[in-house]
């Protein structure tokens, strides 16, 4: 789960974790925006920058620091897009496209990601 402290907003109940090799390559290439609905995302651990070369939709994407403190933001980056490399980052956040806006994170915010318990 992604969480914004700061305003007390949830960006995704479901992100998946890239932080290997292949996965973090790969980040959400091969997939469609139905794999990428309202609630789920991909937090690459680590990055300092992503791009949409080959992807087929819009994506929302969120920088960090070790604190989980918002760097960076882009809102909709299109497909075919290099985003810019932030080299205070430590992950990015891929997220569905309208989540930022949702959730009215900004740069700044404080983001907690969790496990949640599994009942």
């Amino acid at each position: 789960m992604v969480f914004n402290r700061t305003k007390q907003t949830v960006l995704a109940s479901e992100v998946d974790l890239a932080d290997a090799g292949w996965a973090r390559i790969k980040g959400l290439l091969g997939r469609s925006a139905k794999d990428l609905p309202a609630g789920k995302g991909l937090w690459i651990v680590p990055s300092q920058g992503i791009h949409t070369i080959g992807m087929s939709f819009p994506i929302d994407v969120v920088y960090l620091d070790w604190n989980c403190r918002v760097l960076l933001m882009y809102h909709r980056l299109p497909p075919f897009r290099l985003a810019a490399l932030k080299f205070k980052a430590r992950s990015v956040l891929e997220l569905a496209p309208g989540t930022l806006s949702r959730s009215h994170t900004a740069v700044g915010d404080v983001l907690e990601i969790k496990e949640l318990d599994k009942a």
